[in-house]
């Protein structure tokens, strides 16, 4: 985790009002907790960095693994450009949905547009449901991940065609 992802991450829970939230990777770790009832908005920082075992794997003739057999075109949908694409990120931690409610229609599906402002899909963060807004305009090409889904800070959720 860089130092721009920490900041980014600080702001989020700022702009948010978490209590706390808590990032584990590797040999990484960072808490990171907001004090509501306080009015200034730097939210304390502890890091504090985790000793890393590694056994050592068993020497075994690892078999070539063959690609995966590509599906037939009539399956594959028309092809996008993937260097005009725009990945929209998970801004927190949580629970994906892509609609407020079980019985309720999507925000945004494949092939829908949308405009800045309006509703992509709810995080769920700490019993709280945060709307994800777009940022740009743009429509939704794929859809990343599957509903009611644990995500990770950052983790891309959708790819979108710029308007």
């Amino acid at each position: 985790m860089n130092f721009d992802e920490i900041k980014d991450l600080i702001k989020l829970v700022s702009k948010t009002g978490l209590g706390k939230v808590k990032i584990e990777k590797e040999d990484f770790q960072i808490t990171i907790s907001g004090n509501k009832n306080s009015k200034a908005e730097q939210p304390i920082i502890v890091q504090s960095p985790q000793p890393t075992m590694m056994a050592a794997p068993a020497s075994a003739p690892a078999a070539p693994s063959e690609p995966a057999p590509t599906p037939p075109a009539k399956d594959k949908p028309a092809k996008v450009e993937e260097d005009n694409l725009v990945t929209i990120n998970s801004p927190m931690i949580g629970t994906f949905y892509r609609s407020s409610g079980p019985d309720k229609d999507a925000f945004v599906n494949v092939g829908s547009t949308f405009k800045v402002g309006d509703k992509l899909c709810i995080v769920e963060a700490m019993k709280t449901f945060n709307e994800i807004e777009a940022e740009i305009s743009g429509k939704i090409v794929k859809v990343l991940v599957d509903d009611a889904s644990p995500v990770d800070y950052d983790q891309p959720l959708f790819m979108v065609e710029p308007a």
